[in-house]
């Protein structure tokens, strides 16, 4: 009897083709235990991918506008004059100086005690200067047109150009040689798209609120 033996290449191709059977077995067993273990039939999706959402920003690019102190107690000495106003508070937005009346572009706020005045958003400071009338002024440039002005300050904490955030202080209240008679106070004013605005008509607003 003869013995015969396969020759090279084609044991090669057995073993190769022996390979790809058992792969694809392999393959065709995982499908099927993942269907079992994944099935859709309770409601859920399950997903393996990762979606992201371009339209949701990572970090929040919107903040409501808060009022320029911190302090419970403040109350306000003067109010920003307004046609739509009652006449007790147009009369009490009046401020009368060196034998002239003018009418309030702002709202003073104030309490006996010396207290911080803050950034009411993000901005860079434009301007800082002593006012003979109005006492230490500070200017702040906010985003869409917005300025606040905060003026009657005993002592500046900012300069020129710095960047300074939401609730910062940015300086303490004091007293004005125009409004000497509301003592110790900020007076503090909003300037949207180059118009003064009724601040108490802003807080807790966003600015394209405004």
């Amino acid at each position: 009897m003869t013995n015969r033996r396969l020759k090279k290449p084609v044991v090669i191709a057995l073993y190769a083709l022996s390979f790809f059977t058992f792969i694809g077995l392999i393959y065709l067993l995982e499908g099927a235990i993942s269907n079992l273990l994944f099935d859709d039939d309770d409601g859920y999706e399950y997903v393996s991918d990762i979606i992201i959402d371009d339209d949701i920003p990572v970090v929040a690019t919107t903040e409501v506008i808060i009022r320029p102190y911190v302090d419970k107690d403040i109350t306000i000495l003067r109010n920003f004059y307004d046609y739509e106003s009652d006449a007790d508070v147009q009369e009490n937005a009046i401020i009368y100086y060196d034998g002239q009346y003018m009418q309030s572009t702002g709202t003073a706020y104030g309490k006996e005690d010396i207290f911080d005045v803050v950034s009411i958003l993000d901005g860079t400071v434009i301007d800082v200067q002593e006012d003979s009338l109005l006492g230490k002024v500070v200017q702040i440039q906010h985003s869409d047109d917005l300025v606040s002005v905060y003026q009657s300050l005993s002592e500046v904490l900012v300069n020129i150009g710095d960047v300074v955030t939401q609730g910062s202080i940015i300086g303490k209240s004091g007293v004005s040689n125009l409004s000497k008679d509301l003592n110790n106070h900020l007076y503090f004013e909003i300037i949207y798209k180059g118009n003064n605005i009724n601040p108490e008509d802003c807080y807790d607003k966003k600015v394209k609120e405004l």
